[in-house]
């Protein structure tokens, strides 16, 4: 991958803020989520902080287990 093409912290972030708005609307908690989601809760905080930079396999588990279209949560 071309270093000029990685995703910007703050994209990351805002991510990151959308999941976590969409998953507290639901009043789901981080555990819910990640477990239906088939991921680590901590993995899954990462995402919710913007500290980690899922893969589009991950976010599609998101979407799944909050039940929503990517456009919800992907700030593109």
């Amino acid at each position: 991958m071309n270093r000029g093409n990685r995703i910007p912290s703050k994209l990351l972030i805002k991510l990151g803020r959308n999941i976590r708005e969409v998953r507290e609307d639901k009043n789901k908690t981080q555990e819910q989520v990640s477990f239906d989601a088939g991921i680590e809760m901590s993995y899954f905080s990462k995402i919710e902080r913007g500290e980690a930079n899922p893969s589009l396999e991950i976010i599609y588990a998101i979407v799944k287990a909050l039940n929503i279209k990517s456009q919800e949560i992907l700030p593109f």
